[in-house]
């Protein structure tokens, strides 16, 4: 009886962690971070105390949300009209998450900025020793892997509508291999003016939703600068 009333504890603490994940966008926010966090402590050296720094960190940020989303909810349950306490309430758990998520990215930068330098000068250096017709291949591998994310997606046609955004997937791809392979800050700014001028008028067409285009920014950046730095062809 008191095994069973200890895994139902434990089951109940679940039930609140993937409720608060389902129903609150900051969590959903909060772990998308930790999960590259995590998966970047794989791609860098981190040592033991950085790591046990990093998993505090996490876990104080994921608890406050939870602390926070507890107290919105009982607030909601027993007060259905305005009190400034609730305000209070609401404003200093609200506040608490603040603060822990500003301690992440203080430590984060702490941590991977110069992680982040080294392994930016060995972006660069295999980039500057690749082949001309590797942007191409880049080009190519970009179209694919976006046709690919619109058929998960089941939204738009290859060429108009869905996520991401093929146009701006393309168009930040051009810029980021344009940056990587030219050291004229003109050249490397009118890319990803170009760019930017291309992903607006897909919002302004009313082809894409700021968020598929935004999706599809990232992506291709993120994209151009792994095929770079991983094949170099």
């Amino acid at each position: 009886m008191k095994l069973k009333k200890l895994v139902d504890s434990f089951n109940h603490a679940i039930d609140g962690v993937i409720d608060t994940v389902r129903t609150q966008r900051n969590m959903k926010i909060h772990l998308c971070a930790a999960l590259v966090v995590l998966i970047a402590c794989f791609c860098f050296d981190v040592s033991k105390v950085e790591f046990l720094v990093l998993a505090v960190t996490i876990t104080l940020v994921i608890s406050a949300e939870l602390i926070n989303t507890a107290i919105e909810a009982a607030i909601d349950m027993t007060t259905n009209y305005y009190h400034p306490l609730a305000k209070i309430a609401k404003n200093a758990a609200a506040g608490g998450v603040l603060i822990t998520a500003i301690n992440a990215m203080v430590v984060g930068y702490v941590i991977f900025w110069d992680k982040l330098s080294d392994f930016s000068y060995v972006v660069v250096h295999k980039v500057k020793n690749s082949h001309p017709y590797t942007i191409f291949i880049v080009l190519v591998i970009v179209c694919i892997v976006t046709i690919i994310a619109k058929a998960i997606f089941g939204e738009g046609t290859p060429l108009k509508g869905g996520m991401p955004s093929g146009h701006s997937a393309l168009s930040f791809s051009i810029a980021t291999a344009i940056s990587l392979i030219t050291e004229e800050p003109i050249c490397i700014m009118l890319s990803f003016l170009m760019a930017i001028i291309t992903a607006q008028s897909r919002v302004d067409s009313e082809v894409h939703s700021l968020a598929e285009v935004v999706v599809g920014a990232v992506f291709g950046m993120i994209l151009t600068l792994l095929i770079f730095t991983v094949f170099k062809i």
